[in-house]
């Protein structure tokens, strides 16, 4: 179903659906919609749009739910009717927050809603890189037999950077295979650290004793948190795993530290450039690389998208939303 009811409920207030995720595998999103009365239709242009195709193709519209196209000043500014715009995910680092206020314009996310998926992403990645999973299926489809050893979690410590959901989540289920838990957060007081029994550190220090750095973080200002100085000063032998946003990385140098073998894994969700055409980290050695996909469970879909549809339906009837960005 890409097409909602169009009679009665919130008067028939159009929803531009930018992101193909939205209700791809659970009919519920859409359906929010509907029982509301609110008209959806998705975007023509393939995703994520750019500014000028989102300008376009949001002339008139009430609500835009979108993924990763970027919703600049300019883009609301030629769409004075938008009332909300509703994230189908968490990090809003798309979304000039600042001029949506000035718009008047609410923004909504939907928290919480892909934690367990990407935290599950998180550890199948750092198992696939460290105990060369992918290279070994290759093997054996490829009639070889070839043996590939790596090393055992337990007693590995994990520095995980961002101990927000996700963060936690992944601490608990490292915590099942036996390993020794740090953090750094520069957003969170001390005492979520306490409450969770994980030691706060800084992230030099975390860099310095972490054998696995798993990234939580949205996207910092300034370029990315581990650039090449920081990766060098990364244990010999240890892994980088990235769900978070590939900005955070500097991707030249985690490849260069891949081929050189001062890294011995990496497992990477998130790119700078998506898709990651011509991205060094396309040769680079024992590196794990999926399409942006960590919170794409039918669970995580479902409860994203009824999330963001349930706020668009309450900002249209003029209520509070749930999950208010701005």
């Amino acid at each position: 179903m890409n097409e909602a009811n169009e009679a009665g409920g919130a008067t028939g207030h159009d929803v531009l659906v930018t992101t193909p995720s939205f209700g791809q595998h659970a009919s519920g999103p859409w359906e929010v919609f509907e029982a509301a009365g609110v008209r959806a239709r998705t975007a023509s242009a393939a995703h994520p749009l750019t500014e000028r195709q989102l300008i376009e193709e949001a002339e008139g519209v009430k609500a835009l739910v979108v993924g990763l196209d970027p919703v600049t000043a300019a883009v609301l500014d030629a769409a004075p009717g938008l009332n909300v715009v509703a994230k189908h995910g968490v990090g809003t680092d798309n979304i000039d927050l600042a001029a949506a206020a000035a718009h008047g314009v609410r923004v909504v996310n939907a928290p919480g809603s892909n934690t367990t998926a990407v935290a599950d992403m998180t550890m199948a990645l750092l198992l696939a890189a460290v105990r060369r999973i992918v290279p070994a299926h290759a093997s054996v489809t490829g009639g070889r037999w070839d043996r590939f050893f790596g090393p055992e979690l337990a007693g590995r410590t994990l520095g995980i950077v961002g101990f927000g959901r996700i963060g936690q989540a992944v601490a608990r289920r490292a915590r099942g295979f036996d390993m020794d838990l740090i953090a750094y957060d520069p957003h969170l007081p001390a005492a979520v650290f306490a409450e969770q029994k994980v030691p706060a550190v800084t992230l030099d220090e975390l860099i310095a004793a972490a054998d696995v750095i798993t990234l939580h973080l949205p996207m910092p200002s300034g370029g990315p948190l581990l650039g090449r100085a920081e990766l060098a000063a990364m244990k010999p032998g240890s892994c980088v795993i990235n769900t978070a946003r590939g900005g955070l990385v500097d991707e030249g140098a985690l490849a260069e530290l891949l081929h050189s073998g001062h890294l011995a894994a990496a497992g990477i969700d998130v790119f700078a450039t998506e898709p990651p055409t011509g991205n060094p980290l396309l040769t680079a050695p024992n590196a794990v690389l999926t399409p942006h996909c960590a919170a794409f469970t039918q669970q995580a879909n479902a409860a994203m998208g009824t999330t963001v549809a349930a706020d668009v339906v309450r900002v249209l009837r003029g209520e509070e939303p749930v999950n208010a960005v701005v």
